[in-house]
């Protein structure tokens, strides 16, 4: 079957005014190919896919492949609802912060979440701290850019 593509300036409105629907532009001019209540459900379901799965890998590698126990699904319940409560507070308050200390708070959320994961594994505290170190300078460097590139010195968008 084939169906038409929408154009612009067709019903359901006007090329570049982000209605949301039907392929048109965001006023970043980049296409819009969902509508507000997708975004707004995402803001949410994605923490909550991402803290179910963190927490399911951090009660595994506690139990390291021996027996699922109650206290095992307890554990990975409980690091999920963590992991979602920070995800969600991360994601809501880090963009009020200039971009220095935005870069800095997503990428020590990335970092403390991997070492956790790793010192579940039973390695050292000094090697969960390393990993975590890393993956932060790491992911520091990458957001860092991102937002330096893409925002002025008070963090708006530069268009």
């Amino acid at each position: 079957m084939a169906h038409a593509a929408p154009t612009p300036g067709g019903m359901t409105g006007r090329p570049g005014r982000g209605t949301g629907s039907g392929g048109f532009t965001a006023p970043s001019g980049l296409p819009d190919i969902f509508d507000a209540r997708v975004h707004r459900v995402a803001k949410v379901a994605i923490p909550v896919v991402l803290g179910l799965v963190y927490g399911y890998w951090a009660a595994a590698n506690r139990r390291s492949g021996g027996p699922i126990t109650g206290w095992n699904i307890l554990f990975g319940f409980v690091t999920a609802l963590v992991f979602i409560v920070l995800c969600l507070a991360v994601a809501r308050f880090a963009p009020l912060l200039k971009r220095e200390l935005h870069s800095l708070v997503k990428s020590g959320f990335a970092g403390a979440a991997l070492g956790f994961l790793y010192s579940q594994t039973g390695e050292s505290v000094l090697r969960s701290v390393a990993i975590g170190l890393a993956t932060t300078a790491g992911v520091f460097l990458v957001f860092f850019y991102r937002y330096y590139t893409r925002e002025d010195g008070e963090g708006n968008r530069i268009r």
